[in-house]
């Protein structure tokens, strides 16, 4: 070997990393009008779950999850990082629950996306270290109006700012040595459902000075370019009034709560932006932040205030630009109402926390197929002692096989999801020059429960997988087809098969085309079944 080469050898020993591309390790890409999370250079799809608080705390307590996990098709496990664990001395730092977690997730042939619980978590400052905890003189807590202190760090302190930034970046910086190659670790949430309570703000005498001050300039200079896309509730207190291009908060929007909100925002935002800042210059994975969604005419201070919500989106986005993108956690039953809100050209939807009920194994469906989204995560997910007869858990294996070919097709208008209960029994897709009429199965009053006041919620995605070929996945849907086509305005089933795909490729199994599609008439996948099937359709007239 030439000196030359022997050189080079060395040097990729001693340096492995450097033959890495920082370009490869995870990251976000767009795909027509949908971002896709881009892992080990290939597109994912992130069919996730996420602990409760405390299982991520103990690698003991977490041996019997993983296999429970396993068993429910999961990919990718959402858990906690806790700052008091982490740093239980200034500067002394302590990843034996990140190195477990990696390493189980390793074992068990899955990802991660760590949740760092920092200085907020559900508002409150529950998990920062015990010698931040007992030392409010240096780092001093958010107070209410009568001047009372909270259990919540405020974000108008340096100190505050710089203990947090400092263990965050420690954090990426450990994650970036031990996993850079394996890519187990794929994407941060940074804090948990950021938000002030009991009043909409934060009355300490540092919040109290700033907000006498001038709205900043950046905030000011966001709200002129993008005057015509705010959010209503953003827009409506500017224009209150007379969309003064400059001033105090109560002088740029008024006097009110929603001032108050505005305001706490945009310093939750500069401080979490701060953070995420610091942590991308060491390791530059994908970023989130998540919002604890407030519910219709309660005001500011009864709910976490302040958070990335989306009637106040825009301050996020103008104040925290490095997050890659804000997410809504799920206790609320209108789905789509707040899907709607989240998903944005600079905003792309991932369900990181959504309650763990049965009705989620048909939100999957509607999130990805409708929503392209990035990934579905249910909550405490590992809180079942039947993992495999979970509903999600048959989801999940449906769009384990299909996950191909969904990111194969997300962004290129030949994908579409569907949601249905008693309320909203019907819709329309259209699709390859075919218009779908999809509807509840219990709208065929076949089943006697189509007689009880509720219905079970059901969904499915539909690909247009080829010229006059469909994929339809889900569970309790029916689907009848017509042509767009004047000339040839019907259209009829050619063959419909159930089946499984096995690496991307479809391997059919029985030929529907009698009783199952009711003679040609539809295309159906019972309530109670999971399932995936591809038909093709022929026109006439």
């Amino acid at each position: 070997m030439s000196r030359k080469y022997a050189w080079l050898a060395l040097f990729l020993l001693t340096f492995p990393a450097f033959s890495q591309s920082r370009t490869t390790i995870p990251h976000l890409k767009k795909q027509g009008d949908a971002t896709q999370l881009i892992v080990q250079g290939s597109p994912f799809l992130m069919l996730g779950g996420e602990l409760g608080n405390s299982s991520a705390s103990d690698l003991g307590y977490m041996k019997p999850i993983w296999p429970r996990l396993a068993q429910m098709h999961v990919n990718t496990v959402l858990a906690p990082i806790y700052w008091e664990l982490m740093e239980p001395q200034e500067g002394n730092f302590d990843f034996t629950l990140v190195d477990g977690l990696i390493k189980e997730a390793r074992e068990h042939r899955m990802k991660v996306v760590f949740l760092w619980f920092g200085s907020w978590k559900n508002s409150m400052s529950c998990y920062v270290p015990a010698w931040v905890k007992t030392n409010t003189q240096r780092f001093p807590r958010a107070q209410n109006r009568k001047g009372q202190g909270q259990e919540i760090l405020t974000p108008f302190n340096k100190e505050n700012l710089e203990a947090d930034k400092k263990a965050f970046v420690a954090l990426m910086r450990h994650i970036r040595e031990t996993d850079e190659r394996q890519q187990t670790v794929i994407m941060i949430q940074v804090e948990n459902e950021i938000g002030m309570l009991p009043d909409a703000r934060d009355h300490s005498p540092a919040a109290n000075a700033a907000f006498r001050q001038s709205v900043p300039k950046g905030l000011m200079q966001y709200l002129q370019t993008h005057k015509n896309e705010l959010a209503p509730a953003v827009r409506d207190a500017w224009k209150s009034t007379g969309f003064k291009p400059s001033g105090t908060w109560e002088e740029v929007f008024g006097k009110s709560l929603a001032t108050d909100e505005l305001f706490i925002a945009w310093f939750f935002a500069q401080y979490t932006n701060e953070i995420t800042e610091a942590g991308k210059q060491i390791y530059a994975l994908p970023m989130f932040v998540n919002a604890a969604l407030n519910r219709p005419n309660v005001k500011p201070g009864d709910y976490p205030s302040g958070g990335p919500l989306p009637h106040i989106i825009d301050v996020w986005k103008a104040g925290a630009p490095a997050i890659d993108f804000l997410s809504p956690d799920f206790y609320n039953p209108d789905f789509k109402h707040w899907n709607d809100q989240y998903t944005r050209k600079d905003n792309p939807l991932f369900i990181p926390e959504i309650r763990f009920e049965p009705s989620v194994a048909a939100k999957v469906f509607y999130a990805i197929g409708h929503y392209q989204g990035i990934g579905f995560s249910p909550f405490s997910i590992e809180s079942t002692d039947k993992p495999a007869d979970e509903p999600i858990a048959k989801s999940y294996r449906v769009l384990e096989q299909l996950s191909p070919v969904v990111l194969a097709h997300q962004g290129k208008k030949k994908m579409e999801g569907v949601l249905f209960d008693k309320k909203t029994a019907v819709d329309t897709v259209k699709l390859g020059g075919y218009i779908f009429t999809v509807k509840h199965d219990y709208t065929l009053g076949w089943s006697p429960k189509a007689k009880d006041d509720e219905w079970p919620q059901t969904g499915s995605l539909i690909i247009q997988t080829g010229e006059n070929e469909f994929t339809a996945a889900g569970t309790g849907i029916v689907i009848t087809c017509t042509s767009d086509r004047k000339e040839a305005p019907l259209a009829g089933i050619l063959r419909a098969d159930e089946g499984t795909y096995v690496d991307g490729k479809w391997v059919p199994g029985r030929r529907l085309n009698g009783d199952q599609d009711h003679q040609g008439r539809h295309i159906r996948i019972p309530a109670g079944e999971y399932g995936i099937q591809k038909f093709a359709l022929y026109r006439y007239k």
